[in-house]
């Protein structure tokens, strides 16, 4: 498979894409302060809005053809694409929140799973918050491996052999899906390479600097399989399994890697992986 030299981004363009990261991570902790039981998802994504303006930035889901929201918002079964609505969060629910930012014409993306504290099922939370456990816990492990990778889609495997072990020390069936993926991005909220949360074949390109991915795994209790709602946006698991969904967008430069939608480049959840992220010169 073969790439094109303008997936690579240079030092100038790669320092253009810090702001609106760090304005797409402001959005997700206002999101998160938001999403309590009681509110609705249009209350979580007005906070997001807000905290993307008060930035200097503009949210660029609203620039995808047909989607009116900053936003994406999923709950429990719902996996990816989720609309916000009036749907008032419950005690127990597993909400996944996407956002992205766009400042000066270059995009950030990053996406956060939590759930609502529900004193009455902790089963169900107790169940709901480590599956969103397992999946951060892919997205900085893939994170991780791209920081040595040689070739990208060493990220799938990585991501795809986590899951598989941590579903096998807890006892639990998880699956990763595999219709949609991570990409590229820059200029375009959405460009190649591909980033697969699994195992391929193919190596995919080299990890070199100038390289920008969005790294975004979706893993499910149960079976993989999804389908699109009526609305014509929202995925949702077919066996009715709860979902979660982490992302983050992360750069490779010439002296290390930067997660770009991490306040702090990624500094605290890598330092497990034995790996200290270095901020652009």
């Amino acid at each position: 498979m073969a790439f094109r030299s303008s997936i690579y981004k240079n030092p100038a363009q790669l320092l253009l894409m810090v702001k609106p990261g760090l304005m797409t991570a402001a959005s997700l902790a206002a999101a998160r302060r938001v999403a309590v039981a009681g509110a609705t998802t249009t209350e979580v994504d007005a906070a997001a809005e807000a905290a993307i303006i008060a930035l200097g930035g503009k949210p660029n889901f609203k620039l995808v053809p047909g989607y009116h929201h900053t936003v994406c918002t999923s709950i429990n079964d719902e996996v990816v694409h989720g609309i916000p609505g009036e749907r008032i969060l419950q005690p127990g629910d597993i909400l996944s929140v996407d956002s992205g930012a766009i400042f000066d014409g270059w995009n950030g993306d990053s996406a956060i799973t939590l759930v609502v504290p529900d004193p009455s099922r902790p089963d169900v939370v107790a169940e709901r918050e480590q599956l969103s456990r397992v999946t951060e816990a892919a997205l900085w492990t893939g994170i991780a491996r791209l920081a040595r990778a040689k070739y990208l889609n060493e990220v799938g495997e990585a991501i795809e052999g986590f899951v598989e072990d941590e579903g096998e020390r807890l006892g639990h069936t998880y699956g990763i899906l595999t219709d949609y993926i991570g990409h590229g991005i820059g200029r375009d909220m959405h460009e190649d390479p591909p980033v697969f949360n699994y195992r391929v074949r193919q190596k995919g390109p080299e990890v070199k600097p100038g390289l920008v991915v969005a790294i975004e795994p979706m893993v499910v209790m149960g079976s993989p399989e999804t389908k699109i709602l009526a609305d014509g946006w929202t995925v949702s698991t077919v066996d009715g399994g709860s979902a979660s969904q982490w992302e983050h967008t992360v750069a490779i430069h010439r002296d290390g890697i930067w997660v770009l939608t991490a306040e702090d480049g990624g500094a605290a959840k890598l330092a497990a992986h034995g790996i200290t992220p270095t901020p652009f010169a």
